[in-house]
Parts: C-alpha cells; structure tokens; sequence
C-alpha cells in the first residue's frame, strides 16, 4: 500500500447538509468543526473528500510539494 496521505480538516456544518455529504466526513473519521484528520490518499478517500469538498480544507502532507 501506498504511504501517501493528505489532511482533511472540517470548516463548514454538516447540519442540514445531504445524508450522503454527512456520511461522506464522518467516513473520513470527522467529528467536529476545525477536526482534522490524516487519511491514506486511496480512490475511497478521494471520493469521500471531493463529495464534501465545499465543507473541508484539504492539505498534502506537511514536509512535500505539491
């Protein structure tokens, strides 16, 4: 498995937003707002994060260009 990862940090409510955008943070393992977490850079996780990109701020790992 690949050692790439990205950080994903919740900015935005999920109150009243689509139970499949809510299901989409809470699968990234967000709880709360200003939460983040460093998840593996897989396609699920891509797809998760794109899903609910209007809410998050999505970083590449501290140390690595882009």
């Amino acid at each position: 498995m690949s050692d790439k990862t990205f950080k994903v940090t919740l900015v935005k409510s999920l109150y009243g937003q689509l139970a499949s955008i809510r299901n989409s943070a809470r699968g990234l393992g967000l709880r709360r707002i200003r939460h983040s977490v460093t998840v593996a850079d897989t396609p699920s996780n891509r797809g998760m994060a794109n899903a609910a990109s209007h809410l998050l701020l999505i970083e590449p790992p501290l140390g690595k260009k882009v």
